[in-house]
């Protein structure tokens, strides 16, 4: 239901499944397991976790799963009710995004020139893009060649759910992706099988995906960020993604622009960026203010 009917990323897919099977899991014989269990059986494991140290988001999203199940039970009159509608999850803080700072985004790019090498090319192509459009990173590591023939220097981004968005890109980010493209061949991989897997990609690879991996291109940022001189621990391709949208706004410009171009469902989801730079803003007054 959630592939066919929801249009859920497989990495969606993926997250229900793990989250059912512990629920499945950490449930007694006693109530029947996952398809049988009561609310007190529910609440007994939501106890457990707690007890053992699981983060409060973490056990949030178990439950949101959770919920879902159920109420795919009930819609298909496997069960008469849903034992985990009336359930809260533990109270959470929401806590702010990691960013990096324009000028921290300026040495990743210095370094990442310096190395002219189809692989140097590759990575500066994969930051280029992220950095001016805010992808998530399995949108990145997935694009396809043929996406780059547009004129218009537009990029079409089928997200969360199938949603499609249209992303503009930076002339930096069409350099970047016309240099990458006149070495890109010498990188595919020489077996007749992968090379056809990889073809589409504009990162190809030997993965099963035949496209770079999420970890393989994260693990590249924080080699990156160690020759830069930043943490390694400060960088992901998600701080990226975090940076694109609180420079945006920091620039001027409007939240629900930066809501299109990240494909956010909900505004709300956005409106945590202002709180980065509500943050920013209070520190900056309170160590730079004369009286403060």
């Amino acid at each position: 239901m959630m592939s066919a009917e929801r249009g859920a990323s497989q990495n969606t897919l993926n997250a229900y499944m793990r989250d059912l099977e512990l629920w499945h899991e950490s449930l007694s014989k006693k109530s029947g397991g996952l398809l049988n269990a009561q609310t007190e059986d529910l609440e007994k494991v939501l106890a457990i976790w707690a007890k053992d140290g699981l983060a409060a988001s973490t056990s949030a999203r178990k439950l949101s799963a959770l919920k879902q199940y159920y109420l795919f039970l009930q819609s298909d009159d496997i069960r008469k009710d849903n034992p985990a509608h009336q359930m809260r999850g533990p109270k959470q803080g929401r806590p702010l995004p990691k960013i990096l700072s324009e000028s921290d985004v300026d040495c990743l790019f210095q370094m990442a020139e310096t190395d002219e090498s189809p692989k140097g090319l590759r990575l500066l192509c994969l930051l280029e893009i992220l950095y001016a459009g805010g992808l998530r990173v399995s949108e990145l590591v997935s694009l396809k060649v043929n996406m780059m023939t547009r004129r218009d220097r537009v990029l079409m981004i089928k997200g969360k759910g199938g949603k499609e968005r249209l992303v503009p890109l930076t002339n930096s980010a069409s350099r970047a992706i016309k240099a990458w493209l006149f070495v890109r061949d010498e990188t595919l991989p020489t077996s007749a099988l992968e090379k056809d897997r990889a073809a589409p990609y504009l990162f190809p690879s030997r993965a099963k995906s035949g496209h770079m991996t999420r970890e393989r291109f994260a693990q590249l940022l924080k080699e990156l960020a160690a020759v830069s001189g930043l943490s390694p621990s400060k960088l992901s391709p998600h701080v990226l993604r975090h940076a694109f949208a609180t420079h945006l706004l920091a620039r001027g410009a409007d939240l629900r622009s930066v809501q299109t171009l990240l494909g956010h469902a909900d505004i709300s989801t956005t409106q945590i960026y202002t709180h980065v730079l509500d943050e920013r803003l209070k520190n900056l007054v309170q160590t730079k203010h004369p009286l403060a």
